[in-house]
């Protein structure tokens, strides 16, 4: 028996409304897609946005950090070369210096090279002395490195006792041999054989290449490099330190170290650290060795001009001249 013929017509309108409804479902279902689509790509851009202004940003106080550090290492050289009798001359004795900038914090300290090691013209006992002591090596070990050191930096192909020339260096598996000429940086020294980044990280801030003295200068020398001398006890250079912070304190010469031997005289050779911090955060050092100028159109010599490690000056290596016991706020 066939269908009633408004039955037929309900199913087929039934059927077109479903067709209906699932097409609108569909486009629905794209519209949110396409909304979330959106939505991400959206959120994407701003991200970007966000990240590209605050990277423009940082870019521009670090730039700022930078002239605000390198102004103060030639402001530091201006202090230095006044002349000694004015009051509040500055010296390269360690101190802080600080003040304010333009909503930023700048911080210099001056050190004297003479009272370094200088790695290129020292004594071996000396350099052995500070590897002992600082670098806490054996007698043995020292004695092994400090040929090592001595084969990188002598012009000859002949191998120490206990050094090291080219076929140890390829025997170790490394591609390059010594330099057989005199250590360009401090840093150098960590291509040497033998060198690890534990001895080298105690030593390093003791050693110079600028100063070219064979001994050092004991009132600028903190208490690890006093220690390297051949014959001082930490009895001798604690009792040196004290003598020589009360002199300095009541404006007098230091006193002569007590230990003859590898002492030299004072150089006008400057390590100038001057490190700023932005009002948002930013920080960076700068770091140069100058020299005053022998000649009127230069007055002064830059030997070394670098960017700075991350370490807060105030805070770091107080006794680098064992007289960093504050901060002068200018």
């Amino acid at each position: 028996m066939s269908a009633d013929p408004v039955f037929r017509k309900r199913i087929a309108r039934g059927a077109r409304y479903a067709g209906r409804d699932r097409q609108r479902g569909i486009a629905l279902i794209l519209v949110l897609w396409l909304t979330i689509l959106l939505t991400v790509i959206g959120g994407s851009f701003a991200y970007g946005m966000r990240n590209e202004a605050l990277a423009a940003r940082n870019t521009l106080s670090l730039a700022q950090a930078r002239a605000l550090a390198d102004g103060a290492v030639y402001r530091t050289v201006f202090e230095l070369m006044r002349p000694r009798g004015l009051a509040d001359v500055w010296a390269t004795d360690g101190i802080v210096h600080a003040w304010d900038e333009d909503g930023s914090r700048i911080s210099v300290n001056a050190l004297d090279e003479s009272g370094k090691i200088d790695l290129n013209t020292a004594p071996d006992a000396l350099i052995k002395g500070l590897l002992q002591t600082a670098g806490a090596l054996d007698t043995d070990a020292a004695g092994q490195l400090v040929d090592v050191i001595g084969d990188w930096k002598d012009v000859d192909e002949l191998r120490r006792p206990n050094g090291a020339e080219a076929p140890d260096y390829q025997a170790a598996g490394l591609n390059y041999k010594p330099a057989n000429a005199p250590f360009e940086a401090v840093a150098e020294l960590q291509r040497v054989l033998g060198m690890t980044p534990a001895i080298y990280g105690r030593i390093a801030d003791s050693l110079t290449v600028f100063s070219r003295m064979t001994g050092i200068n004991p009132a600028y020398a903190s208490r690890t490099v006093l220690l390297a001398v051949p014959g001082a006890t930490p009895e001798i250079v604690d009792a040196y330190i004290a003598q020589r912070s009360a002199a300095l304190a009541a404006k007098q010469p230091a006193p002569a170290f007590p230990v003859a031997g590898v002492i030299g005289g004072a150089l006008n050779l400057w390590r100038i650290r001057a490190e700023v911090t932005t009002a948002d955060g930013v920080t960076f050092a700068r770091e140069a060795v100058v020299r005053p100028g022998a000649e009127r159109r230069r007055i002064v010599n830059i030997l070394e001009w670098r960017e700075g490690d991350r370490r807060l000056i105030a805070a770091a290596d107080k006794d680098s001249n064992d007289k960093v016991n504050g901060t002068r706020t200018q």
